[in-house]
């Protein structure tokens, strides 16, 4: 018996002012399905999903729902009363819905401990991007919904977070939507892509399987596409030459053909036209320097606020060299890049560059970009109406469009591009800068899946070295040639590829978890008798317990800090309260670690060697 349909669309239309975003889509979800909902920037993922959602109205078309059917939908930019608590924001979910709170307790509970909240008291105002995130995923998910609509759920989790949402979208036994740009995440979690597009004739491209199989599956349906529309280019080209001899439409067989050559006509123009989807053109230029190597680090230092960056770190890197930067935010990734490019200097050791070393480097607030500027000025700072790309002048018109602007856009302030136009705009200016070692930091943030696949396919052609930061994980496995993770408190490790670095972390979760009895937070050590501990140590286990309460306060208080919206903008600031905060979580995890070796002797009778 095939599976239930819960929620469909027939025949959707939807347009923002004269443009249409899609004509006649029809599609269906039914249970057990889990979804990724992809397509370029603008192609109308988000206005589908509140369609669905029933958020918003199509131009035309019908959505229908099963009864008693309960939709979830986590917004692209979830929105809380700032005044509110993390538990506040969830009873606000039971009160619209006409439920006492107090006799719901249990999904309250349960809702935060899904999210992984600590504090349920904890101001919404003081969370950060991704723990916003993770509170609207877990609000979304209190009234256990039949159907679960996410809107880039990814964005602003770090890599831990990703992960969390991964473990959690894989054990949903209900159906859900996502839209993502993540490939990888969409690798891990879903079951079916839906690929929105207008270059295919019903608007939509449906494949089963995981993002993988997509992949094949549209590739053979591309090629099946395109070997047709050869064939019908060819009927038509015999069709229009003999529509030039002139034949007279006097017998019913001639007018026939006629009509018939002119439907092809129309068929072969209607392909034509909807294959108008442009990708960017991206590709880095190399210098074509042949030194072997680049650039070499032997025994680098660095901390920041008394906090360890990077200890005795060496690396070599050489044309063709391509490294990946793991690590949790906060971790130092950045830093280390700014060591690499010359413009942070280390505490100690050595990074001797090649004579003349050519670096670009893309960084991720964009702080480079002159948001006053027009759009024309910061595609050609120079000034005049063309640029030199690969020692040939190119018109500026012609560059913009390689990138997928408007002539009409170049009058336009930059703060008026979305946040994928200016990491285009960005690319387009290193782009113009010949290199030997490209640093790029965040550079797929805001791209969609096919400007990232044209991004991936210039890295691996670049013939220099590279070092990429990314959360896209997709991205840095397929590009990098070996990967440096940091774990925020010195230690660096070198892994082939993010499977290996995969493993590793499982590795050592599970171990961790097979040394400590309990890694129950929530759970404080309480003190006992005296067994087996000296009269020291006895003093030290009645005290432990302060101890640790206290340090966690103290961690509570340096998250505050970090997530004050106040110093977002201010990396130097955001760096020392990171650091601030990576020495408190330190000192948390040795008190702990302490208090397990005092738990193991006092489990020994006294006189036990």
């Amino acid at each position: 018996m095939p599976p239930a349909l819960l929620l469909s669309c027939e025949s959707l239309e939807k347009s923002y002012g004269v443009k249409p975003l899609f004509t006649g889509l029809s599609i269906g979800l039914c249970e057990g399905d889990h979804v990724g909902l992809i397509g370029p920037n603008g192609s109308g993922k988000s206005t589908l999903l509140k369609i669905l959602a029933g958020l918003e109205e199509p131009d035309s078309g019908t959505r229908s729902v099963r009864r008693q059917v309960r939709i979830g939908y986590v917004p692209q930019e979830p929105m809380f009363s700032e005044q509110h608590s993390v538990e506040d924001a969830l009873v606000q979910v039971l009160l619209d819905e006409g439920l006492d709170p107090h006799e719901q307790g249990g999904p309250i509970a349960k809702a935060l401990s899904l999210g992984g909240f600590v504090r349920s008291d904890q101001a919404v105002s003081t969370l950060s991007g991704g723990w916003r995130k993770r509170l609207a995923i877990a609000r979304s998910l209190i009234l256990e919904p039949d159907v679960l609509l996410l809107d880039e759920p990814t964005n602003h989790l770090d890599v831990e977070g990703i992960l969390w949402l991964e473990a959690l979208l894989k054990a949903e036994p209900h159906a859900f939507i996502v839209i993502s740009h993540d490939r990888r995440f969409l690798e891990s979690v879903t079951t079916r892509i839906w690929e929105l597009n207008r270059s295919y004739a019903d608007g939509v491209f449906q494949a089963n399987g995981r993002y993988s199989e997509f992949l094949e599956q549209r590739e053979a349906a591309l090629q099946a596409q395109a070997d047709y529309q050869a064939s019908l280019a060819n009927r038509v080209r015999r069709e229009v030459e003999w529509l030039r001899r002139g034949p007279k439409a006097r017998t019913t067989k001639a007018k026939a053909r006629i009509d018939s050559a002119g439907r092809l006509i129309d068929e072969l123009h209607d392909i034509e036209s909807r294959q108008g989807n442009a990708r960017a053109a991206i590709d880095f230029t190399a210098s074509g320097r042949k030194s072997k190597q680049l650039l070499v680090v032997k025994g680098l230092e660095k901390s920041l606020g008394g906090r360890p960056i990077v200890s005795d770190l060496d690396i070599l890197l050489g044309p063709g060299e391509r490294i990946g930067l793991l690590g949790p935010n906060g971790s130092g990734k950045t830093t280390l890049l700014k060591l690499l490019a010359g413009t942070l200097e280390p505490d100690s050791g050595a990074i001797i560059r090649a004579d003349r070393l050519r670096v670009v480097t893309f960084e991720q607030h964009r702080g480079s970009l002159d948001q006053q500027a027009t759009l024309r000025r910061a595609l050609a700072p120079a000034g005049g109406d063309a640029v030199v790309y690969q020692d040939r002048s190119i018109h500026l018109v012609s560059w913009a469009k390689r990138f997928l602007f408007t002539p009409e856009q170049l009058d336009l302030p930059v703060s008026r591009l979305s946040g994928g136009e200016q990491a285009r705009l960005l690319i387009a200016r290193l782009m113009l800068e010949p290199a030997d070692l490209l640093i790029l930091d965040e550079p797929t943030n805001d791209l969609d899946i096919p400007t990232l696949d044209v991004l991936e396919e210039s890295l691996l052609e670049f013939a220099g070295a590279l070092v990429l930061v990314t959360h896209d994980r997709w991205l840095l496995d397929r590009v990098s040639t070996r990967l440096l993770a940091l774990d925020g408190m010195g230690r660096a490790e070198w892994f082939a590829d993010y499977a290996q670095w995969e493993a590793a972390q499982s590795r050592k979760t599970s171990d961790e978890s097979r040394r400590s009895p309990s890694r129950d937070r929530t759970e404080r050590p309480s003190a006992g008798k005296r067994k087996g501990l000296s009269y020291k140590e006895q003093r030290e286990w009645d005290q432990i317990e302060a101890k640790i309460l206290a340090a966690e306060e103290v961690v509570v208080g340096c998250q505050t800090a970090v997530n004050d919206p106040a110093i977002v903008s201010s990396a130097d600031v955001l760096q020392e309260r990171y650091a601030t905060l990576h020495t408190a979580q330190a000192e948390v995890e040795r008190l702990y670690a302490r208090w397990a070796e005092l738990e193991e002797k006092r489990a020994q009778p006294i006189g036990d060697g």
